[in-house]
């Protein structure tokens, strides 16, 4: 006969060891299952199938979390789809690189609707209003990162109230492992993301970059006029603030527009510039933007222009999603590089 007393231990061990593994796992999703989102309840009877995503930072997470799958339309494009996720990103549909049409994204057939900002879905979303979708039993869900201490009532892209945090995102993530029922996915991502951010924080903490005046210029209507410039609260205000740089720009709304000679008076020593792929205004052009500062009679006599301290800055890492990170680590690097720290 077997030993009974080896026998228990063995059991015990293998009761522990399930429990372990139990509580390594994120638990299934319980469904229906029913979310607070931008201040509205969905609903999901199950995993959802068909997803329009209608922003680029939605579209690339869900393919982060191999649900690449499951989306069958995609808009709002401002760059190239992240190489890793180029395979899965050629065979879904491109319904339009700005705004869709409300009946391009029904036609999809989709189950659920996702959105990067709410003014393209939401109470005056220009793609459609929430009930809009809800009449055809279309759940919506639009990112914490747009709605969560950010006021988006009226026109623009809206006024935060707080400051923008990665934690948005985080929580971004891990609702859609909920409404996927990947829990294990978004858990892993997000420890993945945290850790990167960890990592880039800790690389810049010994450069005395405290009270570097840096502005961010994302684009202009017209080239020669007032720029969007990032707002005190914005995503890149957030990258920012993980450097201890200053943000010369006061103002609570994302992007304001903001007068050269404005800030010739604040005198930043870095300009950050934006690229895109997007074209909805000249200034989206990255080549434009860098002539611009060089032969403009107010912009070129700044010190950071003749200094040649600019910073360009793919648009990825200003906004909230998973290349935010990045946007850390490249400014962390040009300031050390400027060996402008005071």
């Amino acid at each position: 006969m077997r030993n009974p007393t080896r026998l228990l231990y063995h059991s015990l061990a293998v009761a522990v060891g399930m429990s372990l593994c139990g509580a390594a796992s994120a638990a299934p999703t319980q469904y229906p299952l029913t979310l607070e989102n931008c201040r509205e309840t969905v609903t999901f009877a199950g995993p959802p199938k068909r997803v329009v995503a209608i922003g680029q930072t939605q579209t690339e997470i869900l393919y982060a979390l191999g649900l690449g799958d499951r989306v069958v339309g995609t808009a709002v494009w401002f760059s190239p789809v992240a190489k890793r996720y180029e395979a899965v990103n050629a065979g879904v549909k491109r319904l339009a690189d700005n705004d869709p049409s409300f009946e391009a994204v029904v036609a999809r057939e989709p189950d659920l609707v996702t959105a990067m900002f709410e003014w393209h879905v939401g109470p005056n979303g220009i793609v459609g209003k929430r009930d809009q979708f809800a009449r055809l039993k279309v759940p919506t869900y639009v990112s914490p990162a747009d709605c969560v201490g950010k006021d988006n009532s009226g026109p623009g892209d809206g006024v935060r109230t707080q400051m923008f945090s990665m934690e948005l995102v985080y929580r971004n993530i891990r609702e859609y492992g909920q409404i996927f029922d990947v829990a294990d996915r978004a858990d892993k991502l997000v420890a993945e993301l945290r850790e990167r951010e960890e990592q880039a924080v800790k690389s810049v903490a010994t450069l005395k970059a405290r009270d570097v005046p840096v502005v961010v210029w994302f684009s202009s209507r017209d080239i020669k006029g007032d720029g969007f410039m990032a707002g005190k609260t914005g995503v890149p205000a957030y990258i920012l603030s993980k450097l201890g740089a200053r943000n010369i720009i006061t103002s609570n709304e994302e992007w304001p527009l903001v007068g050269w000679e404005s800030i010739a008076a604040a005198d930043p020593a870095v300009i950050v510039v934006v690229r895109m792929d997007r074209r909805r205004f000249p200034a989206d052009d990255i080549d434009l933007k860098l002539n611009f500062l060089k032969t403009d009679p107010v912009a070129s006599k700044l010190g950071a222009i003749s200094e040649n301290r600019i910073v360009v800055m793919d648009v990825g890492a200003t906004r909230a999603g998973l290349d935010t990170i990045d946007g850390v680590e490249a400014l962390a690097k040009a300031i050390a590089g400027f060996g402008i720290a005071p």
